[in-house]
């Protein structure tokens, strides 16, 4: 710790310097000629001091100043304590700094930090990718001059920040982004931006499942009730009619029974949990059973059904859903391609997994629609749909069931060539066979 010199202290320094040269002035006859050189002398001394305090600040590197001399040590080692600790401040400031910035960059949200004119002070990386910036090209920049949106300027000049201001963005096909501005510092802005692109299909698919399911479950109602108000106990119509109102009516309470019993599997699958009732599932005895399924099914249509199965391979799972889920894809091939048609069912082991597909040589998907096939209730002709006995629930079980298993289902379609709807089973759901038993078994393949 350096001490401090005080002015009692300076004023002494000074007498005990320049008595002895007015002594010595004294005795030659010249006082004044010594005293004049002795401050001249202190003069440069001081002077060639503070050089060396330039110098020290400006041109050298070194953060430890020189050795001082007198008065000058005290001073060079004042600076010196005083940059010490405005390094440590700086160093606290960065190291704060630092650590806003990786929180920041931490938020799963778009963040900026503007000035109260919308200038840009700084962002994070996500909003380079979500809002199109470029960093450090827009620093300085105004915001409303870069999301060029009458809604956000509109937004941005009311300074109403209470709302969210929702907005479709324009570098991304459907995307809806959630902006919200918060004011801070007095001069600062901090806008957080959201993709609730997700929330808001959600929010879609939850008022279209409400819709269909009132518009399926109102159609056979309907119908049953129509029918019955026909009926009374005076006059009961022909039994031509009855024959045929009963007739109808049973087909309705069906329609409502399965759409019943779909909504409540498709619950089930949705709540249960992954492995819970796994067990050893035949998979080739299976499709066996879908293929005579298929077989039937198929005799209105007339498709060349063929049939590419491993009869060694088999899975660990839960085999009514599993089942479900097979049936779907191959039903909805027969359903929806039109008669005389080709499809094919394959089920082989692949690169250590267990795949399976089912494709056709039909319509083929529109792409605006294989993202939404698997949404409960959603199919692409409705029409044609009812036609066939849809609900617009086959894929959304299949979807959950293969969630459920560690899969995902895949959708390629052309228009005019064909669909083609595929999974695969890890390999750790595979059960492994004795290189015997396999040698002696061969894969299945049908054609009818």
């Amino acid at each position: 710790m350096y001490r401090v010199i005080n002015k009692q202290a300076l004023t002494k320094r000074l007498f005990v310097y320049f008595i002895p040269l007015l002594l010595i002035g004294v005795l030659i006859g010249a006082p004044f000629l010594m005293l004049f050189l002795g401050a001249f002398s202190l003069l440069m001394w001081h002077y060639h001091q503070l050089y060396r305090l330039s110098d020290w600040l400006h041109n050298q590197r070194s953060f430890n100043p020189p050795e001082g001399e007198g008065l000058w040590e005290q001073v060079f080692e004042g600076i010196y304590q005083l940059q010490h600790r405005n390094r440590k401040k700086r160093n606290e400031l960065a190291e704060l700094i630092r650590r806003f910035r990786d929180g920041a960059e931490a938020v799963p949200d778009a963040v900026v930090v503007l000035q109260n004119d919308l200038s840009i002070v700084w962002c994070n990386q996500l909003a380079l990718k979500v809002l199109g910036l470029q960093w450090p090209v827009d620093h300085g920049q105004r915001l409303d001059n870069l999301i060029r949106d009458p809604k956000f300027a509109k937004y941005m000049r009311r300074k109403e920040f209470s709302d969210a201001l929702e907005l479709e963005s324009g570098h991304s096909v459907e995307q809806v982004l959630e902006f919200r501005v918060m004011p801070y510092a007095n001069t600062q802005l901090l806008v957080v931006v959201r993709d609730v692109t997700r929330l808001k299909q959600l929010e879609q698919m939850r008022k279209d499942f409400v819709a269909n399911v009132s518009h399926e479950l109102r159609t056979p109602l309907t119908v049953v009730t129509g029918y019955l108000e026909m009926l009374d106990s005076d006059s009961l119509p022909p039994p031509a009619m009855w024959n045929k109102a009963q007739t109808t009516m049973l087909e309705q309470c069906k329609r409502m029974d399965s759409l019943v019993n779909q909504l409540l599997s498709l619950s089930r699958i949705e709540g249960a949990k992954r492995h819970s009732n796994d067990k050893a599932v035949k998979v080739p005895q299976l499709l066996k059973l879908i293929e005579t399924e298929a077989q039937s099914i198929n005799q209105d249509k007339g498709h060349q059904l063929i049939f590419n199965i491993d009869a060694s391979l088999d899975i660990t799972g839960a085999e009514d859903e599993l089942r479900s889920a097979f049936s779907n894809l191959v039903f909805n091939a027969i359903h929806y391609t039109k008669p005389s048609g080709k499809i094919e069912v394959c089920w082989q082991r692949n690169n250590e997994q267990a795949c399976f597909s089912v494709t056709d040589n039909g319509d083929g998907i529109a792409p605006e629609h294989i993202n939404r096939l698997t949404e409960r209730f959603y199919r692409v002709d409705k029409a044609r749909s009812r036609t066939t006995g849809g609900s617009g629930l086959g894929l959304a079980i299949t979807k959950h069931v293969l969630t459920r298993h560690g899969s995902q289902l895949k959708i390629n379609s052309e228009l005019g060539k064909g669909s083609c709807f595929s999974f695969a089973f890890s390999s750790d759901r595979l059960i492994s066979i004795s290189p015997l038993v396999t040698s002696n078994t061969a894969s299945h393949k049908s054609v009818i």
